[in-house]
């Protein structure tokens, strides 16, 4: 079994999956789009991957504002929960990622990545803090 982590956004999804024991979260890719709401060839890709990796089970970012409160993205970002839960019959777990871009993007800027190079992994390497923040919290609660 593994795990999912998505970074949602207007144009790109990082995809990140989970190692079979669950204990480390790997940024896969960034699936991007023309058009926002043109999501057909974005959930056939993440069906792929849910195949090829035997995903059981994906957490999905959930983009609040800093004061817990929630707005248009997460509201968009709530209909493609639901069309992934319809589309692939697996349970999407919404996960707070306030302040995971940012984490993203000091990591990056840590391990020497050019600020111009940035942006093109910056939502993969999101996902995978996303998925990670979930596994650390199950392995709490286990």
């Amino acid at each position: 079994m593994r795990i999912m982590g998505l970074d949602f956004g207007s144009r790109t999804v990082g995809v990140a999956v989970s190692d079979s024991l669950l204990i480390t979260a790997q940024g896969l890719e960034i699936i991007r789009r023309k058009e926002e709401n043109k999501l057909r060839q974005t959930l056939a890709r993440l069906e792929e991957l849910i195949e090829e990796y035997e995903v059981e089970e994906i957490v999905l970012g959930l983009p609040k504002n800093m004061n817990a409160t929630e707005g248009v993205r997460a509201e968009l970002t709530r209909e493609f929960q639901d069309k992934l839960e319809r589309r692939t019959g697996l349970p999407v777990i919404l996960w707070d990622e306030r302040l995971t871009t940012v984490a993203a993007d000091k990591t990056m800027m840590e391990s020497g990545v050019r600020r111009e190079n940035r942006r093109e992994h910056v939502d993969k390497i999101a996902a995978a803090l996303i998925l990670q923040g979930y596994l650390d919290s199950r392995r709490q609660q286990d």
